[in-house]
């Protein structure tokens, strides 16, 4: 038997009473009692219980520690490492200045037609700097660039790389005066390339400093409508001729300057600027009548080409006033292509021409005679087949018997020996009638400027009395040497159609400003040259060179008016060589006779074809434009008769 005591039973004694809620057991070591489960869910809100702050908190002061450092790092490499390369790129953005083109004037007829205008262009400029290696990370940008800018600009591409290549300036004119749609293609081009840049780093926007500059183009509506008069405007913005370079000034304004800041080729808007406003030009009135010099060049045009001429020029012009209704000449140019212009024709031969006038300056002779009461136009006047003065034998156009003729079928008739004659009695020897012709040739405006102070205007060769050669005592009543201008020609013929007052000539009627206003061109200068009663004698003469059977003017009949007129063939000095080839072939005169409003002036020079006598080629000429300009201007007839002097006498 084991010495161990055996384990004793646990006899189940009698069951406990259950223990009072909230009771605990007593005596030391007791354990609360166990909360009843159902009552704890049941009898109060859930608690959440939270848990600790300060992980969060030591991940976001991580976060902001890295980001200081990065921002620390960052400046560092800013100022520090890569200063020199920003500092480079911060000479681009900087303040640049430009010239704010002043808008140039207009030009119109005297109604306010235009005849030449201007609108909207732009220069095409770049800044070099930013074609560089250093810029574009590529050793080619300006071959790059110009190869793409040169169809466009109309440039040749090895000439716009090597401006795009420049040193040590930030400005180059790549091309003048493109048009909108020009500069519209570059920006569309320059927009597709940046934003292939952003999202493709192997491409570089090479047209990134190309620039464009407002400016202007002028433009002519009417092609070589009155080109001659009009001129053009060359490269620089700036009249080559014409009006355009005559009023210059007034035309062009005055340009503005603006000052801002730029970034990449582009102003900064943010950035405040500085300006000063262009001021526009003025626009400038003409006197002519657009459909008067239409007329008046397209006859003139027609006969040039018809007669195989060199040139021809056509005046018309108001007696009354000295306002010149047109000047035409042919041939002409187109000033919007003057890649197409013969430089022969680029002026205005009809004031820059200095010819001997011939026959119609007879007027001016038989001016002087009848103003010093030296003859009358029934004056007997016995014309020899020849006549001996000086050391030359004169003769007429045609070959004659002797003729008696009046003072005043002298002048129908444009007997070269008759004006000799009358001429002589000016004075009581030869001498002293030169002086008296040479005084009245200067009153009728000979030998002077026209006063329209055109650019190239000759003031023609009239050389003193005194200095006059044996020969020139005796053709120069008659128009050969002495030289004159087609304006001086016309001039005359007004001025005895104005009752003898000679009014100069204007061509300008005036101005208007930016502000609208209008400034009429100051009034012109007026000469009495001879008296009315001379003026009205000398129109009624004229009347029988164009009226009269026997005159020379026929074909300058205008059915309904009156006219008067004188026809003129001179011997011609050839430019070239500076002898005698060829005629000059004219007509003068204006309308009605009785009570004059127009007088229209034509002139061809060299004709080879057909007819080169005055009356014949421009008579027709005179003609046509005399009656479109007095329907024009509504001109009616007088109605009164031809006064019909007698031509000539019988012994």
């Amino acid at each position: 038997m084991s010495d161990r005591e055996p384990p004793r039973r646990r006899v189940p004694g009698p069951a406990r009473p259950p223990r009072p809620a909230g009771r605990s057991r007593p005596g030391p070591g007791a354990r609360p009692g166990r909360r009843p489960a159902a009552a704890s869910r049941s009898d109060g809100p859930r608690l959440i219980r939270l848990g600790s702050p300060r992980p969060r908190l030591r991940m976001v002061g991580l976060a902001l520690t890295l980001v200081m450092i990065a921002f620390v790092v960052r400046l560092l490499q800013v100022q520090a490492v890569d200063a020199g390369t920003y500092a480079a790129k911060a000479e681009q953005n900087r303040y640049v200045g430009r010239t704010l083109a002043a808008e140039r004037g207009g030009i119109t007829d005297r109604d306010g037609v235009e005849l030449a205008t201007s609108v909207d262009a732009y220069d095409i400029t770049a800044d070099p700097t930013m074609f560089t290696r250093e810029a574009t990370e590529v050793g080619d940008a300006p071959e790059q660039a110009a190869a793409l800018l040169g169809p466009i600009i109309d440039q040749d591409v090895d000439t716009v790389a090597r401006k795009l290549r420049t040193k040590n300036t930030r400005y180059v004119l790549l091309a003048h005066r493109r048009t909108p749609q020009v500069w519209q293609q570059i920006k569309d081009l320059k927009s597709t390339l940046g934003t292939k840049a952003e999202t493709d780093r192997n491409t570089v926007n090479v047209l990134a400093g190309v620039l464009a500059v407002p400016a202007s183009k002028r433009v002519y509506p009417n092609g070589d409508l009155a080109a001659g008069i009009l001129g053009w405007v060359n490269a620089d913005g700036k009249g080559g001729g014409g009006v355009e370079q005559q009023l210059n000034k007034q035309l062009t304004g005055k340009d503005g300057k603006i000052r801002y800041a730029q970034s990449g080729g582009r102003q900064v808007p943010t950035v405040g600027s500085t300006e000063t406003p262009a001021v526009a030009g003025s626009d400038v009135e003409l006197t002519i009548d657009r459909d008067i010099q239409w007329a008046a060049q397209d006859a003139i045009s027609e006969q040039v080409k018809k007669s195989g001429a060199d040139r021809g020029y056509v005046i018309v012009q108001d007696t009354r006033t000295g306002q010149i209704l047109a000047m035409a000449n042919a041939p002409g140019f187109d000033p919007n292509d003057l890649t197409q212009a013969n430089a022969a024709a680029m002026g205005n031969a009809a004031l820059q021409d200095a010819y001997e006038p011939g026959s119609t300056a007879k007027l001016m002779s038989m001016a002087a005679v009848l103003q010093e009461n030296v003859a009358t136009p029934a004056t007997h006047v016995v014309v020899p087949n020849r006549l001996h003065r000086g050391d030359r034998l004169f003769q007429d156009d045609v070959d004659h018997k002797t003729w008696n003729l009046t003072l005043n079928g002298v002048l129908a008739m444009s007997s070269n020996i008759g004006t000799i004659l009358a001429t002589g009695q000016l004075g009581k020897t030869q001498k002293q009638a030169n002086q008296v012709l040479y005084s009245y040739l200067r009153k009728f405006g000979i030998g002077s400027p026209t006063g329209l102070g055109f650019p190239g205007e000759t003031a023609g060769i009239l050389a003193p009395a005194d200095k006059w050669s044996t020969s020139q005592q005796y053709t120069i009543p008659f128009g050969q040497g002495v030289s004159i201008n087609a304006m001086q020609a016309a001039s005359v013929y007004s001025t005895i159609a104005n009752g003898g007052v000679r009014v100069e000539p204007t061509l300008v009627r005036g101005t208007k400003g930016p502000d609208g206003r209008f400034t009429p061109a100051a009034e012109p200068k007026k000469t009495r040259v001879v008296s009315e009663k001379t003026a009205k004698t000398l129109a009624q003469m004229l009347e029988s060179v164009v009226d009269d059977k026997q005159g020379t003017g026929i074909k300058a009949r205008i059915p309904g008016y009156r006219v008067a007129g004188k026809t003129g063939t001179a011997n011609r000095v050839d430019p070239a060589t500076g002898k005698y080839h060829g005629y000059t072939s004219s007509f003068a005169g204006f309308a009605p006779a009785d009570k004059p409003r127009v007088t229209v002036y034509c002139a061809i020079q060299n004709a080879t074809k057909g007819s080169y006598y005055g009356g014949q080629i421009c008579g027709p000429v005179f003609k046509q434009v005399m009656e479109f300009a007095l329907k024009t201007l509504q001109v009616p007839p007088t109605g009164a008769h031809a006064a019909r002097l007698p031509v000539d006498y019988t012994p």
